[in-house]
């Protein structure tokens, strides 16, 4: 949290991968798949690339639900256990040099920090810990007799559900959206920045930052 007796100013969303760390859930799993020595995951990865890239054109949301069915079958007690050395081999190398350094400073100006991210719970919760995020919503995978079943629990955090999550947030901290901060790199994230009254497009795509420049709003390399 903000310094013990500082009021807090508001609330500064973070997404994830792109955003904090030059990475995406697509890395992460191919670091499970390799870990794991299971040339067959890696396969049915590859193949099924097309129609990854055709859902994500679609909806952020029906890309989560597709992609994640790479992870059936896997024991959630070893994806937990690994998530260390995920960092340390995958997340940690990728991490942006002012990313730290960002949620510091918001954190030193009296905003609370909040991790909103499409990525599993279990893979950025080391990463997460280390940062001192004070809350963390992330997607949780569905584990059924100890293994993933490639099913999302709900809500599956992508577009509209980002927002939800962002209102509920500050409505639980007593803050308004107007107040707080959000920081993106993608299109796919534009809902979730216009539900704040301080977006910032952070490492943005092209099309995220031609919207940026276009409607005023900071623009960082991280």
């Amino acid at each position: 949290m903000p310094n013990p007796g500082s009021e807090l100013r508001g609330l500064a969303f973070y997404d994830f991968d792109g955003t904090l760390v030059r990475s995406n859930v697509v890395h992460q799993y191919l670091w499970y798949a390799r870990r794991r020595r299971s040339w067959i995951r890696l396969g049915l990865l590859a193949a099924s690339a097309p129609l990854l890239k055709l859902s994500d054109l679609l909806s952020r949301r029906m890309f989560n639900q597709f992609f994640y069915l790479q992870y059936r079958g896997l024991p959630e007690t070893w994806l937990r256990a690994e998530a260390r050395s995920l960092l340390e081999e995958c997340l940690r190398p990728r991490l942006f040099a002012g990313a730290r350094q960002l949620v510091e400073r918001n954190r030193e100006e009296g905003f609370g920090n909040v991790l909103l991210t499409g990525s599993l719970d279990f893979s950025i919760a080391p990463l997460a810990e280390e940062f001192g995020f004070e809350r963390v919503l992330a997607n949780r995978m569905h584990f059924a007799d100890g293994l993933a079943t490639g099913r999302l629990e709900e809500p599956i955090l992508a577009g509209s559900a980002k927002v939800r999550a962002v209102l509920e947030s500050c409505r639980n901290a007593n803050v308004s959206a107007s107040a707080c901060r959000a920081y993106s790199d993608d299109l796919a994230d534009l809902p979730m920045l216009e539900a704040v009254g301080h977006p910032v497009a952070a490492n943005p795509t092209p099309a995220l930052r031609k919207i940026a420049e276009a409607r005023g709003w900071p623009v960082a390399a991280l």
